[in-house]
């Protein structure tokens, strides 16, 4: 008799250490990944970054074409050329004329290039046409290697 119970303790232990050993991983897992997915948000200022707002007219004629076709709906893009980066950002269609983006911010972050955007509705006293418009905003910097992150 004692020999059975001495093969059921065995037996319960051999299946107890898979279990904890399953145990342990996730638990592992579970501190190890916040810090991970905490590392790619951390967006504090390093640096400013200089900047220039450009007009259609001084756009590269490919960068023109790719905003033409996707200027329709939310756009956010960068485009690099052999000295420069474009930070393309735009908020799609909208009915009627008067809007506007601001800047508010261009900045260089731990680990990426953040661009802080305002979307500004017609004022009041503005006249405005009834007539579809997508308002988009065009910045040029000198050629960066960061990924971009745009606050719209």
């Amino acid at each position: 008799m004692k020999k059975r119970n001495v093969f059921k303790r065995i037996e319960t232990k051999r299946h107890l250490i898979p279990v904890l050993l399953v145990i342990a991983v996730l638990l592992s897992g579970m501190c190890v990944l916040p810090g991970c997915s905490l590392k790619g948000i951390n967006n504090t200022k390093k640096e400013e970054i200089d900047y220039t707002v450009v007009e259609d007219e001084d756009l590269p004629a490919e960068l023109k074409k790719l905003i033409d076709e996707k200027k329709g709906s939310t756009l956010k893009m960068t485009y690099t050329t052999k000295d420069y980066t474009y930070m393309v950002a735009g908020y799609g269609t909208m009915t009627t004329s008067g809007y506007s983006i601001s800047v508010n911010d261009v900045y260089l972050g731990e680990n990426s290039i953040y661009v802080d955007l305002s979307l500004a509705g017609p004022k009041t006293q503005e006249p405005v046409t009834q007539r579809a418009t997508t308002p988009y905003i065009v910045l040029k910097t000198e050629k960066r290697e960061e990924p971009v992150v745009f606050k719209m």
